[in-house]
């Protein structure tokens, strides 16, 4: 498989992200700001934000995710449902990214000091179909280099992510990587719901 739409999406994020670091008005007008949303109805910035990142340490992370576990998951959506899976993975990161505002949204419609940006969300909902469609897929963290089974390194990454959204006070928008997260885990029972049932085999 050449060229497909994981490289295309990882160009045009790279691309756009750089011009948005280079230019604070733009960034700031692609940024997911909920209050924007509801009293503005800037609707766009649902969408937007996924398109640029605070820093090239943000957007290399992401981007790294996303090339790896993203091209793997959509090579496997192919094979499964032909040209097809390309619409089912298009739809998966478009949707994902929307699902990873639904609770920054509901907590911070009011808010007029909350911003937020990157792909972080919809990566997630990528990362954890890829968990979802073959959880005996071993992963790696970046600082961790050692092998874990996707399904162990799942839940792990939720009750991280759960625990800081709680605790507050990071920066990161934690609470979108959940929803991106949950979106994605959807995603495949939608479209396979035998994936849940073998994914529940792993524990008997």
């Amino acid at each position: 498989m050449g060229i497909g739409i994981t490289e295309i999406i990882v160009a045009l994020t790279c691309l756009i992200s750089w011009q948005a670091l280079n230019n604070q008005n733009f960034q700031n007008q692609c940024m997911f700001i909920p209050y924007n949303v509801k009293h503005s109805k800037e609707y766009y910035r649902l969408l937007s934000h996924v398109l640029v990142h605070a820093d090239f340490a943000h957007l290399a992370f992401n981007m790294i995710s996303m090339f790896y576990l993203g091209k793997y998951l959509e090579m496997q959506l192919v094979y499964e449902y032909g040209n097809l899976g390309m619409y089912y993975f298009i739809i998966l990161y478009l949707l994902g990214g929307l699902a990873a505002t639904i609770l920054p949204y509901s907590r911070n419609s009011d808010n007029s000091m909350y911003r937020s940006l990157g792909a972080s969300g919809a990566v997630s909902a990528v990362v954890f179909a890829t968990i979802m469609w073959n959880p005996q897929l071993e992963l790696m963290l970046l600082f961790i280099p050692i092998p874990i089974k996707a399904y162990i390194l799942g839940p792990i990454y939720l009750a991280v992510e759960y625990y800081s959204m709680r605790r507050g006070g990071s920066g990161i928008a934690h609470d979108a990587h959940i929803g991106g997260a949950l979106f994605g885990i959807l995603f495949v029972l939608l479209i396979d719901p035998n994936k849940g049932v073998e994914f529940l085999r792993i524990f008997e």
